[in-house]
């Protein structure tokens, strides 16, 4: 059984909440939301609350297939991290001229699956 949770648009970049997902990709539920519990990132919080969801939405699915389900057999099958659109920004520089700053976003979508 598999479960998805997918958060959208999150102000950070794709490469840096990517070396977050590298760290719980393939290990159990459990032990991937201790480990960002103590990790010191920006996106440690987020990707561990997406993963909650899709634990919630294993159990509803679950409960609603009339199946039972035992959540220490989850683990996290896979995640990734996808570029999302740039906020474009400009900044003034020197002799009239403006520089764009790109606000970076990005797509983090996790599935989790039984053992």
């Amino acid at each position: 059984m598999e479960s998805r949770a997918v958060l959208r648009n999150v102000r950070m970049s794709a490469q840096k909440a990517r070396l977050v997902a590298n760290l719980v990709r393939g290990r159990d539920v459990s032990e991937a939301v201790e480990m960002l519990t103590f990790t010191p990132k920006k996106s440690a919080p987020l990707v561990k609350k997406l993963i909650e969801s899709a634990v919630a939405n294993a159990e509803h699915a679950a409960a609603r297939g009339g199946d039972e389900l035992d959540v220490d057999d989850l683990y996290v099958k896979t995640i990734f991290v996808d570029a999302g659109s740039s906020l474009r920004r400009f900044r003034p520089r020197a002799q009239g001229r403006a520089t764009r700053i790109l606000k970076k976003t990005s797509h983090i979508t996790v599935v989790l699956a039984t053992r």
